[in-house]
Protein backbone atom coordinates (compact mmCIF):
# COMPACT_ATOMS: atom_id res chain seq x y z
CA UNK A 1 0.00 0.00 0.00
CA UNK A 2 2.86 2.39 0.79
CA UNK A 3 4.30 1.87 -2.69
CA UNK A 4 0.93 2.73 -4.30
CA UNK A 5 0.72 5.96 -2.31
CA UNK A 6 4.22 6.98 -3.32
CA UNK A 7 3.41 6.29 -6.99
CA UNK A 8 0.26 8.40 -6.61
CA UNK A 9 2.25 11.30 -5.14
CA UNK A 10 4.82 11.00 -7.94
CA UNK A 11 2.01 11.11 -10.49
CA UNK A 12 0.50 14.20 -8.89
CA UNK A 13 3.76 16.13 -9.04
CA UNK A 14 4.44 15.12 -12.62
CA UNK A 15 0.92 16.27 -13.55
CA UNK A 16 1.67 19.62 -11.91
CA UNK A 17 4.92 19.76 -13.86
CA UNK A 18 3.13 19.19 -17.14
CA UNK A 19 0.53 21.85 -16.34
CA UNK A 20 3.30 24.35 -15.64
CA UNK A 21 5.37 23.50 -18.70
CA UNK A 22 5.42 27.11 -19.81
CA UNK A 23 7.83 27.81 -16.92
CA UNK A 24 11.24 26.92 -18.34
CA UNK A 25 14.37 26.11 -16.41
CA UNK A 26 17.08 28.72 -16.75
CA UNK A 27 20.81 28.46 -16.28
CA UNK A 28 20.59 30.90 -13.37
CA UNK A 29 18.38 30.96 -10.27
CA UNK A 30 16.27 34.02 -9.47
CA UNK A 31 15.87 33.44 -5.72
CA UNK A 32 18.68 33.32 -3.18
CA UNK A 33 17.17 30.84 -0.72
CA UNK A 34 15.19 27.63 -0.81
CA UNK A 35 13.57 25.31 1.70
CA UNK A 36 12.94 21.71 0.76
CA UNK A 37 12.19 18.20 1.89
CA UNK A 38 11.98 14.65 0.61
CA UNK A 39 8.90 12.95 -0.77
CA UNK A 40 9.39 10.36 1.98
CA UNK A 41 8.78 13.09 4.58
CA UNK A 42 5.38 13.76 3.04
CA UNK A 43 4.66 10.02 3.07
CA UNK A 44 4.69 10.23 6.89
CA UNK A 45 1.26 11.88 6.65
CA UNK A 46 -0.23 8.59 5.44
CA UNK A 47 -0.90 5.38 7.36
CA UNK A 48 2.10 3.05 7.68
CA UNK A 49 4.53 6.02 7.56
CA UNK A 50 8.09 5.84 6.25
CA UNK A 51 9.41 7.28 9.56
CA UNK A 52 11.83 9.42 7.58
CA UNK A 53 12.12 13.20 8.01
CA UNK A 54 14.30 15.65 6.12
CA UNK A 55 14.56 19.44 5.99
CA UNK A 56 16.94 21.28 3.67
CA UNK A 57 17.83 24.96 3.76
CA UNK A 58 19.82 26.25 0.80
CA UNK A 59 21.55 29.46 -0.20
CA UNK A 60 22.51 30.30 -3.81
CA UNK A 61 25.71 32.28 -3.45
CA UNK A 62 25.94 32.47 -7.27
CA UNK A 63 23.37 31.82 -9.98
CA UNK A 64 24.58 28.24 -10.31
CA UNK A 65 26.10 27.33 -6.93
CA UNK A 66 24.37 26.60 -3.62
CA UNK A 67 25.35 25.58 -0.10
CA UNK A 68 22.76 23.44 1.70
CA UNK A 69 22.22 22.55 5.36
CA UNK A 70 20.35 19.28 5.83
CA UNK A 71 18.68 18.02 9.02
CA UNK A 72 17.55 14.42 8.74
CA UNK A 73 16.35 11.50 10.86
CA UNK A 74 15.29 8.00 9.93
CA UNK A 75 14.66 4.59 11.42
CA UNK A 76 15.91 1.42 9.76
CA UNK A 77 15.81 -2.24 10.77
CA UNK A 78 18.19 -3.88 8.27
CA UNK A 79 21.63 -3.13 6.78
CA UNK A 80 21.63 -0.14 4.44
CA UNK A 81 24.00 -1.86 2.02
CA UNK A 82 21.59 -4.53 0.75
CA UNK A 83 21.21 -3.77 -3.00
CA UNK A 84 17.83 -3.55 -4.70
CA UNK A 85 18.65 -6.43 -7.05
CA UNK A 86 19.44 -8.82 -4.20
CA UNK A 87 16.93 -11.47 -3.18
CA UNK A 88 17.75 -10.44 0.41
CA UNK A 89 16.40 -6.91 -0.07
CA UNK A 90 13.34 -6.61 2.16
CA UNK A 91 13.82 -10.12 3.53
CA UNK A 92 12.94 -10.69 7.18
CA UNK A 93 16.03 -12.91 7.43
CA UNK A 94 18.27 -9.83 7.11
CA UNK A 95 16.56 -7.71 9.74
CA UNK A 96 18.32 -6.68 12.92
CA UNK A 97 16.97 -7.97 16.25
CA UNK A 98 15.70 -4.41 16.77
CA UNK A 99 16.24 -1.16 14.87
CA UNK A 100 18.43 1.92 14.51
CA UNK A 101 17.23 5.51 14.91
CA UNK A 102 19.67 8.01 13.36
CA UNK A 103 19.83 11.81 13.77
CA UNK A 104 22.10 13.95 11.62
CA UNK A 105 22.86 17.48 10.45
CA UNK A 106 24.97 17.73 7.31
CA UNK A 107 26.21 20.15 4.70
CA UNK A 108 26.03 19.92 0.92
CA UNK A 109 27.11 21.70 -2.24
CA UNK A 110 24.97 21.81 -5.38
CA UNK A 111 26.02 22.91 -8.86
CA UNK A 112 23.56 23.73 -11.64
CA UNK A 113 25.24 22.22 -14.70
CA UNK A 114 22.83 23.11 -17.49
CA UNK A 115 19.19 24.26 -17.51
CA UNK A 116 18.18 22.47 -14.32
CA UNK A 117 20.54 19.50 -14.57
CA UNK A 118 22.53 19.46 -11.33
CA UNK A 119 25.07 17.53 -9.33
CA UNK A 120 25.53 17.73 -5.57
CA UNK A 121 27.54 16.22 -2.74
CA UNK A 122 26.66 15.89 0.97
CA UNK A 123 28.46 14.89 4.15
CA UNK A 124 26.23 14.09 7.12
CA UNK A 125 27.44 12.88 10.54
CA UNK A 126 24.81 10.79 12.34
CA UNK A 127 24.29 9.92 15.97
CA UNK A 128 22.80 6.43 15.90
CA UNK A 129 20.73 4.93 18.72
CA UNK A 130 20.37 1.15 18.78
CA UNK A 131 17.20 -0.42 20.14
CA UNK A 132 16.33 -4.05 20.78
CA UNK A 133 13.15 -5.78 19.63
CA UNK A 134 11.31 -4.40 22.69
CA UNK A 135 12.27 -0.79 21.75
CA UNK A 136 14.68 -0.60 24.68
CA UNK A 137 17.75 1.51 23.96
CA UNK A 138 20.97 -0.52 23.95
CA UNK A 139 23.80 1.90 23.03
CA UNK A 140 24.88 4.80 20.79
CA UNK A 141 27.04 4.84 17.70
CA UNK A 142 28.35 7.22 15.05
CA UNK A 143 28.04 7.16 11.28
CA UNK A 144 29.54 9.41 8.61
CA UNK A 145 27.25 9.33 5.59
CA UNK A 146 28.50 10.65 2.24
CA UNK A 147 26.28 11.16 -0.81
CA UNK A 148 26.66 12.23 -4.40
CA UNK A 149 23.64 13.12 -6.55
CA UNK A 150 22.86 13.70 -10.18
CA UNK A 151 19.40 15.05 -10.88
CA UNK A 152 17.16 17.63 -12.47
CA UNK A 153 15.52 20.63 -10.82
CA UNK A 154 12.17 21.51 -12.37
CA UNK A 155 10.96 25.02 -11.54
CA UNK A 156 7.21 25.54 -11.09
CA UNK A 157 4.83 28.48 -10.62
CA UNK A 158 7.21 31.15 -11.96
CA UNK A 159 10.16 29.64 -10.10
CA UNK A 160 8.41 29.87 -6.72
CA UNK A 161 8.48 26.10 -6.24
CA UNK A 162 10.60 23.23 -7.49
CA UNK A 163 10.78 19.45 -7.67
CA UNK A 164 14.00 17.45 -7.96
CA UNK A 165 14.05 13.85 -9.20
CA UNK A 166 17.58 12.48 -8.75
CA UNK A 167 19.78 9.44 -8.30
CA UNK A 168 22.09 9.15 -5.27
CA UNK A 169 25.33 7.30 -4.64
CA UNK A 170 25.76 6.62 -0.91
CA UNK A 171 28.86 5.63 1.08
CA UNK A 172 29.39 5.42 4.85
CA UNK A 173 33.11 4.92 5.63
CA UNK A 174 32.58 5.29 9.40
CA UNK A 175 29.91 3.22 11.18
CA UNK A 176 30.74 2.55 14.83
CA UNK A 177 29.63 0.75 17.97
CA UNK A 178 27.08 -1.67 16.53
CA UNK A 179 25.77 -4.24 19.02
CA UNK A 180 27.21 -7.69 18.30
CA UNK A 181 23.83 -9.09 17.24
CA UNK A 182 23.37 -6.23 14.74
CA UNK A 183 26.93 -6.58 13.51
CA UNK A 184 26.33 -10.18 12.43
CA UNK A 185 23.84 -8.85 9.88
CA UNK A 186 25.77 -5.69 9.03
CA UNK A 187 29.05 -7.43 8.18
CA UNK A 188 27.42 -9.43 5.38
CA UNK A 189 26.90 -6.33 3.25
CA UNK A 190 28.83 -3.44 1.73
CA UNK A 191 29.12 0.05 3.21
CA UNK A 192 27.75 1.68 0.06
CA UNK A 193 24.48 1.81 -1.89
CA UNK A 194 24.40 3.05 -5.48
CA UNK A 195 21.59 4.27 -7.76
CA UNK A 196 19.13 5.16 -5.01
CA UNK A 197 16.18 7.16 -6.41
CA UNK A 198 15.23 10.40 -4.67
CA UNK A 199 12.50 12.96 -5.18
CA UNK A 200 12.72 16.28 -3.37
CA UNK A 201 10.48 19.33 -3.50
CA UNK A 202 10.47 22.77 -2.01
CA UNK A 203 9.99 26.54 -2.13
CA UNK A 204 12.28 29.30 -3.43
CA UNK A 205 12.32 32.68 -1.71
Amino acid sequence: MKCKRVVLIFGLFFWITASQSQTANNDSIHYKYFLGTSLWSIANLFPDPADFYELDFGYHYTGKDAIILRAITWKYNAPLGIPYNSSSYGSSDEKYPGFVRAFGVGVGYQRNIWRGLFSSVYATPFLQNFYDSNSKKMKNGFQLYLQGYIGYRIQLFKNRCYIEPSIAFNYWPINTNFPATFLQKENKWSNYFFFEPHFNLGLNF
